[in-house]
């Protein structure tokens, strides 16, 4: 890092000041607060859906599996129609439904008990899958970088890794604290432009260091089977035996064709975290605008972030770049660590200055990710918690238990690094998507059945929530203790806890459907007038249509084709 590059990243930093000290000076009241006054159009809020998804988690990450697995997590990130149903699908519910927060929005259409469930899932879902991963992977991105940094602090010498988690997690949480939502859009929106700007750069000049787009496919074509988008059901181990195909992780053709929808509509048309974005919105137009705009923001994650690992393991491959090599247990194994591609390519093939843009783009991806993540902790415990415990509260006090809520979320997310730092090992973003698999299914049930019929009531939501979440946990528990290589058990018990995630997420959104509908056939159904707008039938169609303009129709073919032509390309890339 030469001082052109710390310039860089320190401009960066003063431009964000100046936006959280712009965002903190109106915030009077909880809707300025958990949804900037609900005055944001459609731009900021598309930006801000791209950058609080694209976090370092993504780009750490992704490049990790792309230098690993090849192509095979490509299909999460080509999920810009699923983020078109959040605007045409999703958003005119709960924008009209007038609310702050997803399990608000469940109260109004069920009661209050599914409201109370799903917002304590919520919570505990974001500090031990977000909020740790996040973090872990910005450290890990300070380890590379800065791999001489150290402090002296109280009687120990702290490393790069701890420096980098902690400061950007303290420095995140400041600007969240006293900027609110608004902070995190605008704030979001310039980290967008960032973050591509300079993925860009390392997809340029890792292929110019290659020798072109041919040199990388016929290198890859090289393990071709290995690479490919698509994978059999069937896999093999290190040693060339059969894995069988309900054992199989390694993104099999139909687990992936399950698991992938599945995780990405609870993801983008469910979560607190990705939906009170849109919740932001001046109107249904912009609402509806700003999902559009970040479907299309989102094909490109696949070419500026995914294919970037595959350059950096063709670079290692012909001894241009060497990738550290992965270490478990102390030992080092003879094989790449994936997690540290994209940094080391940071600091290999680019120039002083854009090296610091780059830096700066990731330690924006951190801080984008948690900021949203820590604003929508905020909402969820204020508005779905606490104002329900102690209703009757002022404005100025509830942007008050906001602001020590997001406090609170630092210091527990701060509490859970050393946890992240022995569980994640590589493979950061396989670890990501086989959690959320577990806990996505009842979630996606209960909000699709709840919306598309009207027979579906409280009684079977709870039922299914709480049964999903029971179902989704135990099998993690079990895959934790009992998964292959780890402590014996009985072949029952071995068989749960290796049946591979991209499966397990089938079944449990089977499950979560049967006892929904179940549940729900077996007990009285709602009065209609209680749930008025809420469900499919009885939404005013014709009032949502007008909300519509020719942008959002040209802007979704758009986006449509692009991800049909990459799923056409990347299906026959390799020779």
């Amino acid at each position: 890092m030469t001082g052109l590059d710390w310039l860089v990243i320190a401009i960066y930093f003063a431009v964000l000041v100046g936006i959280v000290w712009w965002s903190s000076k109106k915030q009077d009241t909880s809707a300025d607060y958990f949804l900037a006054g609900r005055n944001i159009g459609w731009f900021a809020i598309g930006g801000s859906l791209f950058a609080s998804n694209i976090g370092s988690e993504h780009i750490v990450g992704l490049a990790g599996s792309g230098a690993s697995t090849g192509m095979a997590m490509a299909h999460w990130e080509m999920h810009a129609w699923v983020m078109l149903m959040l605007g045409w699908i999703f958003v005119p519910f709960y924008y009209r439904a007038n609310v702050f927060t997803m399990p608000e929005f469940l109260e109004k259409r069920f009661n209050a008990n599914v409201r109370w469930v799903l917002s304590v899932v919520s919570l505990i879902a974001y500090v031990f899958t977000k909020v740790s991963v996040t973090v872990y992977a910005g450290a890990i991105v300070f380890r590379t970088l800065l791999p001489d940094l150290e402090i002296s602090l109280f009687g120990q010498v702290w490393g790069p890794f701890w420096i980098g988690a902690f400061t950007t997690v303290i420095l995140t949480g400041i600007y969240t604290v006293f900027g609110g939502l608004r902070a995190v859009l605008f704030t979001d929106t310039a980290q967008a432009f960032i973050l591509l700007i300079g993925s860009f750069c390392i997809t340029f000049f890792g292929l110019k260091a290659l020798g072109g787009w041919s040199e990388l496919q016929s290198i890859c074509s090289e393990r071709a089977g290995e690479m490919a988008l698509w994978r059999p059901l069937v896999g093999t181990d290190a040693a060339g035996n059969a894995i069988p195909w309900w054992k199989n992780n390694d993104f099999p053709w139909l687990g992936i064709m399950i698991a992938s929808p599945v995780v990405g509509i609870w993801y983008w048309c469910t979560d607190q975290y990705i939906v009170q974005r849109t919740l932001a919105a001046k109107n249904l137009t912009n609402a509806r605008r700003g999902a559009v705009w970040g479907s299309f923001l989102k094909v490109w994650p696949v070419l500026i972030f995914l294919v970037p690992g595959l350059i950096g393991w063709a670079l290692h491959q012909k001894g241009i770049m060497i990738i550290p090599e992965k270490v478990a247990g102390g030992v080092t194994v003879a094989e790449v660590d994936g997690d540290q591609v994209f940094a080391t390519m940071v600091m290999h093939l680019l120039p002083p200055g854009l090296r610091g843009l780059v830096v700066g783009g990731l330690l924006a991806a951190l801080m984008s990710s948690l900021s949203s993540l820590f604003n929508s902790c905020a909402s969820l415990f204020t508005v779905d918690i606490y104002e329900k415990l102690r209703p009757g509260q002022s404005e100025k006090h509830l942007v008050t238990v906001g602001r020590l809520a997001t406090v609170v979320i630092v210091l527990l997310g701060m509490a859970w690094i050393p946890v992240m730092y022995k569980v994640a090992g590589g493979g950061l973003y396989q670890y990501l998507q086989s959690v959320q698999g577990y806990l996505a299914p009842p979630i996606t049930a209960v909000f699709l059945l709840g919306l598309f019929w009207k027979r579906i009531n409280a009684q079977g939501a709870l039922a299914g929530l709480i049964s999903g979440f029971v179902l989704g946990m135990l099998k993690l528990t079990l895959q934790a203790i009992y998964g292959e290589g780890k402590a014996e058990a009985g072949p029952f018990i071995s068989g749960i806890a290796d049946f591979s995630f991209l499966y397990a997420s089938g079944v449990l959104l089977v499950i979560a459907v049967a006892v929904v509908v179940g549940v729900s056939l077996l007990t009285p159904a709602q009065k209609e007038e209680e749930i008025k707008g809420l469900t499919y039938s009885s939404l005013n169609k014709a009032e949502v249509r007008a909300t519509v303009g020719k942008f959002d129709v040209i802007v979704t073919a758009i986006t449509l084709v692009l991800v049909v032509g990459m799923y056409l390309y990347f299906s026959f890339w390799l020779k």
